[in-house]
């Protein structure tokens, strides 16, 4: 199990490094000059050369890339001219209000799509199924901002039941506050996850109840409950573990349309805010902190699915 761990560590950590090497180039490649972003479009050349000298944009690639990552070594994610903030004060006031939002979405969605697809795998190829299968391959085809807008449009425009808008609180004791705020965001989010998870469990159901140890049990006269919740429910989640954290990109993605959508402030929006100024700085920090957390993601899933499968260990 700990050579096992050590070694998923040790893969993460060279896929981190090549995704901080494509992404600096990347950016690199982007139209625009951090520059003009912060001295303005009319700015004279001679200006712009001297930012240039200033913040060592003027060296080669590879130079700046090697400065770039001792800095990531500190703990530095850069300096954002446009919002005269460095990137890491931005992030750390935006990133807790992010980790609410996707952690209640996911959570919700954990919660009710279990228990859903647990039911599609019983009463497969009946009405339920069939109700649930459509409505699950509705909700996965909604893009994430049309979703966030129709909800908009039902619960608060024609039933005025919830507000448009997410809270708008600068701490998360006054995000909480403003709960009824939470609800639509974290809807958006849990919806389109709910429809792939459920689907996603009801095959792993499926399977595990196609097992020779299920006919075992079942001839031993265990009731339904105990084959289900016993037997067949611990080895459904072991790729379920798997699902989600490959499914952190999706939901991080998502996160940012649910954001811009409801206004809601936290990284995401930053994100967004930060394309329309090209304050490459911050874009360039967020997508790094993005590709940690979907790496960790990988990382933790793998090590649930050792976890949960013993058989992993060898």
């Amino acid at each position: 199990m700990t050579g096992y761990v050590l070694k998923r560590v040790g893969q993460s950590v060279i896929v981190l490094l090549l995704v901080t090497v494509i992404m600096f180039i990347m950016f690199h490649l982007l139209p625009g000059n951090p520059a003009r972003a912060e001295l303005g479009v009319h700015a004279q050349p001679a200006a712009v050369a001297a930012f240039d000298r200033l913040q060592g944009l003027n060296r080669p690639v590879w130079y700046q890339f090697y400065i770039y990552l001792d800095h990531l070594l500190h703990g530095n994610l850069g300096f954002s001219y446009v919002q005269n903030a460095s990137v890491g004060l931005l992030f750390e006031q935006r990133f807790p209000k992010t980790i609410i939002l996707l952690s209640l979405a996911t959570i919700v969605a954990i919660v009710v799509a279990v228990p859903l697809g647990i039911l599609q795998a019983v009463r497969r190829n009946r009405v339920e199924d069939y109700v649930l299968t459509g409505t699950s391959f509705v909700l996965y085809s909604f893009p994430t901002f049309w979703l966030g807008i129709i909800l908009i449009e039902i619960f608060s425009i024609s039933l005025h039941i919830l507000p448009p808008t997410a809270p708008e609180g600068t701490t998360v004791g006054a995000i909480f506050s403003d709960w009824r705020g939470l609800i639509l965001p974290v809807m958006t989010l849990a919806l389109v996850s709910i429809a792939s998870y459920s689907r996603y469990m009801r095959s792993s159901m499926i399977d595990s109840l196609a097992q020779d140890y299920i006919r075992t049990a079942k001839a031993k006269g265990l009731s339904q409950r105990a084959v289900l919740f016993r037997h067949a429910l611990r080895n459904s989640l072991i790729p379920m573990s798997t699902l989600i954290g490959l499914s952190i990109p999706f939901v991080l993605s998502g996160a940012v349309i649910t954001e811009s959508v409801f206004n809601y402030p936290g990284v995401g929006l930053l994100f967004v805010q930060s394309a329309a100024s090209e304050d490459f700085s911050v874009l360039l920090g967020l997508t790094l902190v993005a590709a940690i957390g979907v790496i960790v993601g990988n990382l933790v899933a793998d090590i649930g699915y050792a976890v949960l499968d013993p058989r992993i260990r060898y």
